[in-house]
């Protein structure tokens, strides 16, 4: 068991105030030619971020070009990770350094990937969404707090909390820094004790 746990991220957040992200987007395909998790963080929206393809010519007025924006947390708009189902849109955002994605909706098979990546796709109501993007506008150093074990996020200078959902068992391997591996692994006495009971009959 090699990943993090994660239970309380306190950050301030990167925002991308645009609906229909696609994992093309997120990653393109052209980048997809490896097999590990490690090293797609430099082509996160790679086409959005350079002119040209051309890493000496950086967009200046895309976020993640921008001084004023960085953190943990990821703030998107709706409809985000839609397209096709490379996992490979999780791994360039939880490489690039982001552990949480918070959306008004996600596409079933990018949030199943994130999660399977340990990367935490938050999903809130469209009103709290317009909320934290309104926060980090007036504030770019505006602070979330993303409280796992509670399933909340909070704007911390205004105390303005909304809860989110998540599947049990992937809460306890977020939580644990469980792979389904690790998991099953963790209730191994359980059942070993299940398989001596039903050699009894």
């Amino acid at each position: 068991m090699n990943n993090p746990s994660i239970k309380k991220i306190r950050s301030t957040a990167v925002p991308l105030c645009i609906e229909n992200i696609d994992t093309d987007q997120i990653i393109p395909a052209r980048f997809l030619k490896a097999t590990n998790r490690i090293g797609f963080g430099k082509n996160l929206f790679r086409d959005w971020r350079y002119e040209a393809n051309d890493e000496s010519r950086p967009v200046k007025n895309f976020v993640l070009n921008e001084n004023n924006f960085k953190g943990s947390i990821l703030i998107a708009g709706k409809n985000f990770g839609c397209g096709s189902s490379r996992e490979h849109a999780a791994w360039a955002l939880k490489d690039y350094g982001f552990d949480v994605v918070v959306s008004s909706f996600f596409a079933d098979i990018f949030k199943n990937n994130a999660l399977n990546n340990f990367l935490l796709p938050v999903q809130v109501s469209e009103s709290f969404l317009s909320k934290i993007f309104s926060a980090i506008n007036k504030n770019p150093e505006e602070v979330f707090e993303i409280d796992l074990p509670a399933q909340t996020i909070k704007i911390v200078s205004t105390d303005e909390i909304e809860s989110f959902e998540i599947s049990a068992y992937k809460k306890t391997c977020l939580m644990n820094g469980y792979d389904d591996i690790d998991y099953l692994l963790s209730n191994r006495s359980n059942i070993i004790d299940f398989e001596k009971t039903k050699e009894k009959y």
